[in-house]
């Protein structure tokens, strides 16, 4: 990590939420690199097409990243939250989608963004629940939130978040 990366968004997408998606002190990463056509005929849209850009810093899978240990100050941990969605939809290439394995996949990505934070460090979680409730989500991870917020149309959006303390800091083997 440079000096200027201390920020991490490992599943960046197309960092929508982003004020600056260029922000020099962020290291945006996504498991996705690519550009592709999907259909969407929402919001009046005759041609029922649109073109998403996925296209991180570094191509790499939150499960396992090689950032050494404490590497960042904040981490902003959005994983995709889909488990159902068609190969084309605008929702899966927008947001992503999870494997079948996905309590293991975002344990596994709980723990990589906890050992690549600092000890002190902010974590903020993003969360839609449409189809996965977030309690089970919060449930693979043994660090325990500070607090939350719920946004969207109906509230299924929790933007929540950690601080890891010293004390409670996962153990990780990449230094």
């Amino acid at each position: 990590m440079s000096e200027s990366k201390t920020i991490l968004d490992p599943c960046c997408g197309t960092r929508m939420f982003w004020f600056d998606p260029q922000n020099p002190a962020v290291q945006f990463c996504d498991v996705r690199n690519e550009t592709v056509s999907v259909t969407d005929r929402s919001h009046g849209r005759e041609d029922g097409e649109r073109i998403l850009s996925v296209s991180p810093d570094l191509t790499m899978d939150f499960r396992a990243m090689e950032f050494a240990n404490g590497s960042f100050k904040l981490v902003v941990f959005d994983p995709p939250h889909l488990v159902r969605a068609g190969p084309r939809s605008w929702l899966a290439a927008k947001y992503g989608k999870l494997s079948s394995d996905w309590r293991d996949d975002l344990r596994r990505g709980f723990a990589e963004c906890f050992r690549v934070l600092a000890d002190e460090g902010v974590l903020i979680f993003k969360w839609n629940e449409t189809q996965i409730k977030v309690g089970e989500i919060l449930a693979l991870t043994d660090q325990q939130p500070l607090f939350g917020h719920k946004s969207g149309k109906r509230a299924d959006t929790h933007w929540i978040t950690f601080m890891k303390r010293a004390d409670t800091a996962p153990k990780g083997d990449k230094q």
